[in-house]
């Protein structure tokens, strides 16, 4: 499941452009990923880059924040309690897809 701060007809896109299996699920104005900590507001010189390179932010999240979370990664058992998390800052790094399969090994 991924969960996306992104307008629904945006998020529609996505799951059909790249053929998405899974649950994508909405999170207006970022209020999950605030509840978590995740949430991180873009500073003016990063909205304006944004802007000339074309991608309005606003636009696509539906609201003018200039938020959005970090990629975090939760493995949740039956009872939720949150197993494991993965949160980086760096949008580049994230859990080798093995790791997240021994991490919900772990908890069957």
């Amino acid at each position: 499941m991924v969960i996306s701060p992104m307008v629904d007809r945006f998020a529609r896109q996505v799951v059909l452009k790249h053929k998405l299996t899974y649950p994508v699920l909405l999170d207006k104005r970022n209020a999950v990923a605030q509840q978590f900590g995740l949430v991180f507001t873009f500073p003016d010189y990063l909205k304006t880059l944004y802007i000339s390179l074309g991608s309005d932010l606003a636009r696509f999240n539906g609201d003018e924040s200039w938020t959005l979370p970090m990629p975090a990664r939760f493995v949740i058992d039956r009872e939720g309690i949150i197993r494991t998390a993965d949160v980086n800052p760096d949008y580049t790094v994230r859990p080798e897809p093995a790791k997240t399969i021994a991490d919900l090994k772990g908890i069957v």
